[in-house]
């Protein structure tokens, strides 16, 4: 008699062993790393706003997080974070789609110059790839050209130095230019600019299209680097703030997450240099009961940050001890002060306003 292909599997195999009879606070086994990470390896911070715990806790664990565009001396540190300083390696902000990530490589590396640079707002001018780095805008619109020019100098740099890039899938909603499909990290309107609705239009990114758009940014990367890319990559477990596809926005963040997590998927299995953290599903299993979560079921709570990041570490720096994270935008010394997304840069969040 043969036996099941299901006999002598892992307990992590079953669903009884693996998850409801484990404690949230300790599914260890859950995560399995792909390759290692050497101290001296340069790594690189982009996404959406999860992302940040990321790098905070490596930089905490002394890891080579690259910071190519730190504060400005003497600025002080709720200052710096109010101004994306410090919070990912460059200063681009929130990269809430793979599209949007291979725009900003593609004006950086090959000189593409999205639709619409500069939006408007009260006299002020903002960079429309990423409005909320200077929340009060530039004098100037040559203000924003030279800030622009500088911070791509340092994007390209990051680019062709970096060792490790860690990216966080956050969204697959959009907005974008409707003649040219430029992409934009939030609808015109919202920090700044105007919305025309025939300009802009929304876009919700099928999954043919999210795996096209990170495949064709390691090609660039392999394309201007000669040498292939170790990536990390996650899907944020924050739901949206807020749908614009029409549907209910249960069912939209659904939609989003199980896309997000189906690309991470296919990259992680198609490629050995791809490694997939599974920390969405360590917020969202059925086992952790919404303890994650804060009251209003989509900031991940500071306990649910650091489970995360043990899990991680647990893989990536087994030796390091206890969970500890670099406090601010400057990367100081280490602390055990908890983290939650009520401590991150988030921009999507402003959209609440508009819940009338």
């Amino acid at each position: 008699m043969s036996s099941s292909p299901y006999s002598g599997l892992d307990p992590r195999a079953f669903w009884s062993s693996g998850v409801a009879e484990q404690s949230p606070l300790a599914m260890d086994d859950l995560y399995r790393r792909k390759f290692g990470i050497r101290k001296s390896e340069a790594i690189a911070t982009a996404g959406s706003c999860f992302a940040q715990h990321i790098a905070r806790h490596l930089k905490g664990r002394s890891f080579n997080v690259m910071q190519m565009e730190p504060a400005p001396s003497g600025m002080g540190e709720e200052a710096a974070k109010a101004r994306s300083f410090g919070i990912y390696t460059c200063r681009y902000g929130n990269i809430y789609t793979p599209t949007q990530l291979l725009q900003l490589a593609r004006e950086a590396l090959d000189g593409h110059e999205p639709a619409e640079p500069i939006w408007e707002k009260d006299g002020r001018f903002y960079d429309a790839q990423r409005p909320g780095v200077e929340p009060g805008g530039w004098a100037s619109e040559e203000e924003v050209r030279m800030a622009r020019r500088f911070h791509l100098r340092n994007v390209a740099e990051m680019f062709m130095e970096m060792d490790v890039f860690v990216f966080t899938f956050g969204l697959t909603e959009a907005w974008v230019h409707r003649e040219t499909g430029t992409v934009y990290p939030t609808a015109p309107g919202t920090i700044a600019g105007t919305f025309d609705p025939e300009v802009y239009a929304f876009h919700n990114y099928t999954h043919s299209e999210t795996i096209e758009a990170f495949s064709s940014f390691l090609k660039l990367m392999r394309a201007h680097r000669g040498r292939r890319l170790k990536c990390i990559i996650t899907v944020s477990p924050v739901p949206l703030t807020a749908t614009a596809c029409g549907d209910h926005v249960l069912s939209a963040s659904t939609y989003s997450k199980s896309v997000l997590r189906g690309v991470c998927g296919e990259l992680s299995q198609r490629n050995k240099l791809i490694d997939y953290y599974p920390s969405y599903e360590l917020i969202t299993a059925p086992s952790s009961r919404g303890i994650f979560y804060e009251r209003n079921l989509r900031s991940v709570s500071a306990p649910g940050v650091e489970n995360a990041m043990r899990l991680f570490l647990s893989e990536h720096d087994p030796r390091g001890g206890a969970v500890k994270a670099a406090p601010d935008a400057k990367a100081k010394p280490e602390t055990d002060e908890p983290t939650s997304d009520d401590d991150l840069v988030c921009e999507e969040v402003l959209l609440e306003a508009f819940n009338k």
